[in-house]
């Protein structure tokens, strides 16, 4: 009978570097993490956040940057008239203060902003979500019904909503019209994610311990499809108070006494030769303001795709 002869080498010079080796130092490691470790490297993100924190702060407290009131110290002689001491950007046609009247009108576009967000996110979530993960007759008639509001230019629309409420017009009435007519994107966009995610393998090892289809859908399909959502929200962000802005310039927006960049920019466009500065200065505001929200829109859904990441 033969015997086969094994050699071991010592382990002095095998050391355990293999496949696996536990290495206890490694970083924690998850979606949300590597966006952040992405997104503090990039001077682009820094840029837009410090820009829009200066922005919300101004909306906040306009005060703290103007003691000059925006409506109530205007004086004809000042008519149009360049910088002096106390006003540095110089006079409306009105005889009004250039500079409050941009620091207070950010209040108003912001408020707008946040309002059509708040809208079209809770509406595309709703829809959404369930679209994508109940699917059959309920997505399809929530599909329809999203195509159907899809089809319908929202700023067409909110032009003939506040058109009709003419003597309605406030910044929940210009929100209102707004938002109910640009929901249906995110919720495409959730509905897409929605169905790539629900048939990972945690899901259905979550329906085999017996949970509930709609404690599925709260806990681990809707956190693990959210990022998308977090993009485009921070993009539709800065297309909604350039929405409000567009319809304040067209006189359907905002009127009367409500300060924003829109009605400024109506306002000034007449004397654009003779005084541009009344009409640049408040489209200065709102360009920076926009591209804030949408570098920020651009930088975030870079850093939540890994496949972005990866081509870097």
């Amino acid at each position: 009978m033969s015997s086969n002869t094994h050699y071991v080498a010592p382990l002095e010079e095998t050391p355990l570097v293999g496949v696996d080796t536990v290495k206890v130092s490694e970083e924690r490691s998850n979606l949300w993490l590597d966006a952040w470790r992405d997104l503090r490297g990039r001077p682009l993100f820094w840029i837009s956040a410090a820009v829009i924190l200066l922005v919300v702060a101004v909306a906040l407290f306009p005060n703290l940057f103007t003691s000059v009131p925006p409506n109530h110290d205007c004086h004809l002689a000042d008519s149009n008239a360049g910088p002096a001491p106390g006003h540095p950007l110089g006079f409306t046609k009105q005889g009004c203060d250039i500079y409050s009247r941009i620091i207070h009108g950010t209040s108003t576009s912001l408020a707008v902003g946040f309002i059509v967000i708040a809208l079209t996110t809770v509406l595309g979530l709703l829809f959404g979500a369930f679209s994508g993960f109940y699917g059959g007759w309920i997505d399809s008639v929530l599909s329809r019904v999203g195509d159907i509001f899809f089809s319908i230019p929202y700023i067409l629309a909110a032009v003939v909503i506040m058109t009709v409420l003419a003597e309605y017009r406030s910044v929940w009435s210009i929100s209102l019209a707004i938002g109910i007519f640009a929901w249906p994107s995110t919720a495409r966009v959730l509905r897409a994610e929605i169905f790539r995610v629900k048939n990972a393998d945690f899901v259905m090892a979550s329906t085999a311990l017996g949970l509930s289809r709609f404690k599925i859908l709260l806990k681990h399909v809707l956190p693990n499809s959210i990022a998308p959502v977090i993009v485009i929200t921070t993009i539709s962000l800065a297309a909604a108070i350039v929405a409000e802005a567009s319809l304040s310039f067209l006189g359907v927006g905002l009127g009367g006494d409500i300060m924003s960049w829109g009605n400024d920019i109506n306002q000034a466009q007449s004397d654009l030769r003779i005084a541009p500065q009344t009409l640049i200065l408040p489209s200065i505001a709102l360009s920076v303001t926009v591209f804030a929200f949408i570098s920020l829109g651009e930088v975030a859904r870079d850093a939540l795709d890994p496949k972005a990441r990866a081509l870097r």
